[in-house]
């Protein structure tokens, strides 16, 4: 990882092309990549199919619904958290049945449940760069969603 203004920036992954996942991103998008062949999701990115091995992987945008599947809160400071702690660290289950690890920002580390509603929001890297974070939705919310 490279370091800007002191926050830590994800390199370019060299393996396997990523790009739709930034260019959608810089759109305010969520872009997976989905196996054709099952119809299933699948992140972080690969050259094949992790579920069938085949080539036959699209990028889709994401509807950024969900709910978190697992959460812990980061205390201690370390490179790229000044002003940033509590931060709140999810792997969230979005409603396409895949699992991602992103930041839980906009809401009280107290209050951030397993199984609370979740939505896309989006953070910014120290260079800028839109990543994606989710936020916890009302109760109202989240009722409307399921």
């Amino acid at each position: 990882m490279a370091e800007t203004e002191g926050r830590p920036v994800p390199a370019a992954n060299r393996y396997v092309a990523s790009q739709p996942f930034w260019d959608g991103a810089r759109e305010g998008r969520l872009m997976l990549q989905m196996c054709l062949d099952t119809g299933r999701f699948q992140h972080p990115p690969h050259p094949l199919s992790v579920y069938t091995g085949s080539q036959n992987v699209e990028w889709r945008q994401v509807s950024g619904l969900g709910s978190i599947y697992a959460v812990t809160v980061v205390r201690m400071p370390g490179p790229g958290l000044a002003g940033r702690l509590p931060l709140i660290v999810a792997t969230v289950e979005l409603v396409e049945g895949v699992r991602l690890i992103a930041n839980i920002i906009e809401s009280v580390a107290e209050s951030v449940r397993i199984g609370a509603a979740v939505e896309l929001a989006w953070d910014h890297l120290g260079d800028g760069t839109p990543y994606p974070a989710f936020r916890t939705l009302a109760q109202g919310a989240a009722d409307a969603q399921d």
